[in-house]
């Protein structure tokens, strides 16, 4: 049983992460939402704010913690600058390795504009080792609403784009922020990966 150390930025997540965790893993979540404010307040992730991040991941090093997992794709690339004895991981590196896999055209999307940029790198440097295609992408009005508490509607809105890129000709869809992992249940045109349930088997 291996347990792994949780660094999340919307307090939401950590039920997602619960629901998809595999019985061999045991874990313990710790919230970070001011980290996230902060950079949807700088319009994306400062030197700063990586720092902090990176600290704040490090602190999460203690004694029976087998791994720390970041699941904030806005503030993913901190998850290399932390200097810890165990594994530091970002949950959206599984989900772009598992899109990307098989080659084809994959789509990636995101619900807040801050994810945009590091999503797009992540995505970029997987479906270059993989030989996809890949588009990133977008959802218009979806974080609005997600801030706005309307979980229904926040889920309903991302279904809709996935469903879209299905139809469009995308062999994968990724749902690249955790938060938008409830979706996958609402699409129609084809199942969608999602970061909790792809990072989880990673860590697995």
């Amino acid at each position: 049983m291996k347990t792994i150390a949780c660094l999340h930025t919307a307090a939401t997540n950590l039920r997602l992460f619960d629901k998809a965790c595999p019985p061999n893993l045991t874990l313990r979540h710790h919230l970070r939402d001011d980290l996230l404010a902060e950079a949807e307040a700088a319009d994306g992730m400062t030197a700063d704010i990586a720092a902090r991040t990176a600290a704040a991941l490090e602190a999460l090093a203690m004694p029976g913690i087998d791994a720390i997992l970041l699941t904030c794709s806005t503030l993913g690339p901190a998850a290399a600058l932390a200097r810890a004895a165990i594994p530091v991981l970002r949950v959206d590196a599984a989900l772009a390795d598992a899109a990307c896999r098989g080659g084809g055209p994959v789509v990636a999307l995101c619900a807040v504009h801050t994810t945009l940029a590091p999503t797009e790198a992540l995505f970029a440097e997987a479906a270059a080792r993989h030989g996809a295609t890949l588009e990133v992408r977008l959802v218009e009005g979806a974080w609005r609403t997600f801030r706005a508490g309307d979980a229904d509607r926040y889920a309903a809105l991302v279904a809709a784009a996935a469903d879209a890129a299905f139809s469009g000709g995308a062999a994968v869809v990724a749902l690249a922020q955790a938060s938008m992992a409830p979706a996958a249940a609402l699409c129609r045109a084809g199942l969608p990966l999602t970061s909790p349930a792809a990072g989880l088997a990673a860590v697995a």
